[in-house]
């Protein structure tokens, strides 16, 4: 927002008799404009920050192939000890690449250890079985709860400088007969870990898996890591969440594409992570493209920590329930989530940015940008915040959405602009939308608790909206 070109005269003057006006840089600003202007500034120096602190780890120049240690690129041949074992010989020598070359490999979980680089090259495909045996029971987390299940496909625990890089694919071999049936009978699993949760029960002592569970494993975990590298793959057919990093700090995920369509098949999920770059990826999803999480109902604020500190920047989002989206499991909180450069464009593209919470999660979320964003079509709304979402007002805890900054985003199609639905008593507040043109809305918008959102150079379907809604 650069001085008065985003409001008329007429709401300026009407601002400026009854608020007190300062001189800043020549121009005349009421003090409530000058601290809107002031705040936008500082969120994206905050993302100035955060960037210059993110450095993808650096491995040594060291090569250890795994066809060395007995892999075999059939798509047959069960390659799970041989990973292991050149995995090992890398940690063990202090570090660097393990090469998968051309071939197709099979293979149950893969572990990393800190200082190793799984690197895939072109032409190189890793297969997972779809037998759960080849999964072992390790600590984990569905949906926001911590539990032991089966081990992700490519776990790694409390290691430091862990990567997982190339041009080859990783092909999770899921479909409606293998993991994605699963879904269908889950439901006690689920049901029985979030009780667990909510009776206190430690997290190893909430013991899942086979004979007992159909909670399935994510795709991708570092789990209490610090510097990850997750680089130029393509991701294919997850059992569930496919790029799931967990307490991690300085993470880079780049260049990947992911294309998979299964239940709950989201892209990149963060959870209770600090500093974060997601960039120059594709998703093309059966859920969320990028979901940023912190925990959900008791375990996230026994947990208490935060997803914050994340930069999103030139994504492509197709396919999917949201393109940015915050929650729903986000009861330890959201704070500093930026987005920029993105192109969004599907009519199987719901929404632009997204939040969900509800009165069982709570949790603050706060301070979340998008700026430079395309949009092409969605099948819902380019802004939505649901506060009733799955529980809705059934919990002992308010949910709070406060302070997000869109500007200079564009949208050719939706049904609506913008759809947020807080609660009377916690309304969203603080929502500013600055210099953005949303054509072909085909609806009204849907706005119940909410308190300030604030259109400034706004066009939507031809006309200009220069207003404070509160409802």
């Amino acid at each position: 927002m650069t001085g008065l070109t985003t409001l008329t005269r007429r709401n300026f003057l009407s601002r400026a008799r009854n608020a007190a006006a300062i001189v800043a840089g020549g121009r005349l600003l009421p003090l409530d404009l000058l601290a809107w202007e002031q705040r936008e500034a500082d969120l994206w120096s905050t993302a100035a920050e955060i960037l210059a602190r993110i450095k993808a780890p650096v491995f040594p120049a060291r090569d250890v192939l795994v066809t060395a240690h007995g892999a075999k690129g059939d798509g047959a041949f069960d390659s799970g000890p041989a990973f292991r074992a050149a995995i090992d010989a890398c940690h063990a020598a202090g570090g660097g690449r393990v090469i998968v070359p051309a071939g197709r490999f099979l293979t149950g979980a893969i572990h990393l250890r800190s200082n190793v680089n799984l690197h895939v090259q072109a032409g190189g495909t890793i297969a997972f079985r779809p037998e759960e045996d080849a999964y072992p029971i390790v600590l984990t987390r569905f949906e926001g709860v911590e539990l032991m299940n089966y081990s992700p496909f490519v776990y790694a625990f409390e290691q430091t400088n862990v990567g997982l890089t190339g041009e080859g694919t990783l092909d999770g071999q899921a479909n409606a007969q293998q993991w994605w049936a699963w879904r269908a009978g889950q439901a006690p699993s689920r049901t029985r870990v979030i009780q667990m949760s909510a009776e206190g029960l430690p997290p190893e002592k909430r013991v899942f898996g086979p004979g007992s569970s159909k909670l399935r494993p994510n795709f991708i975990q570092p789990y209490r890591c610090q510097n990850v590298l997750i680089e130029g793959l393509t991701i294919v057919d997850s059992p569930m969440w496919e790029v799931h990093p967990v307490l991690c700090t300085n993470v880079t995920v780049r260049g990947l594409r992911i294309n998979s369509h299964g239940p709950n098949n989201d892209g990149c999920d963060p959870e209770s992570c600090r500093d974060v770059l997601i960039e120059k990826c594709t998703f093309d999803t059966g859920d969320d493209c990028i979901a940023l999480k912190s925990g959900r109902n008791d375990d996230g604020r026994r947990l208490h920590t935060p997803i914050e500190n994340v930069i999103v920047r030139d994504c492509n989002m197709k396919d999917g329930h949201g393109g940015v989206v915050i929650g729903s499991e986000i009861s330890g909180g959201a704070r500093n989530i930026f987005a920029e450069k993105c192109r969004m464009d599907s009519p199987r593209l719901d929404r632009a940015l997204r939040f969900k919470n509800n009165a069982a999660r709570g949790g603050v979320i706060e301070r979340v940008a998008m700026r430079d964003v395309t949009v092409g079509q969605l099948a819902e709304a380019v802004v939505a915040a649901d506060f009733f979402y799955e529980e809705g007002r059934n919990g002992g805890y308010q949910p709070v959405l406060r302070d997000v900054d869109v500007r200079n985003v564009t949208s050719r199609k939706s049904k609506h602009a913008f759809l947020l639905r807080g609660f009377a008593e916690s309304p969203i507040t603080n929502i500013r939308v600055t210099d953005c043109t949303f054509d072909g809305v085909e609806s009204p918008d849907i706005l119940e608790g909410v308190k300030d959102l604030v259109l400034s150079n706004v066009t939507i379907n031809g006309q200009k909206k220069n207003e404070t809604i509160s409802r």
